[in-house]
């Protein structure tokens, strides 16, 4: 029921973001969260991109709320989760399953925001990002202030 297609990379991504896709044809963020089929999953680095997985969620006999569930267990260890939409109980159990869910553009080219997060990246990553991926974080200056009172 539940298949992940796993891709041989060449193991050169540390520190790497794992994010996915909900697609229908594996080119565009064009799938609701409830009615993914699929999803596919990258590692998002400072070098670059590359396909980890792909993970299928068919599971039409199941009820509304194991959808869910289901769909959440099957993205165990993805830090981000780009979706056309999702609804609101859905996404609070995404987030406590610890992925950020993004909404998307309609049509929005998987690429496009794989080049944008690694732009992202290689520029100035919000703390989360940085957490995420373990990263040295630079000095913040909104830390001042508190550093200040004392």
């Amino acid at each position: 029921m539940n298949t992940k297609i796993t891709v041989e990379g060449n193991g050169t991504m540390n520190s790497a973001l794992k994010v996915a896709f909900a697609t229908k044809d594996m080119e565009e963020i064009n799938a609701h969260f409830g009615g993914a089929k699929e999803f596919v999953v990258y590692n998002v680095s400072k070098d670059g991109y590359e396909v980890s997985e792909v993970i299928k969620t068919d599971n039409a006999e199941l009820e509304d709320d194991d959808k869910t569930d289901y769909r959440v267990r099957a993205l165990k260890g993805v830090n981000i989760m780009y979706s056309e939409s999702i609804g609101g109980t859905a996404a609070a159990k995404v987030i406590r399953a610890g992925i950020h869910p993004m909404k998307a553009n309609n049509s929005t080219r998987i690429e496009e925001v794989l080049k944008e997060l690694v732009k992202m990246i290689n520029g100035n990553p919000p703390p989360w990002i940085k957490n995420i991926m373990q990263m040295q974080t630079e000095h913040d200056v909104r830390q001042d202030r508190w550093a200040e009172g004392e």
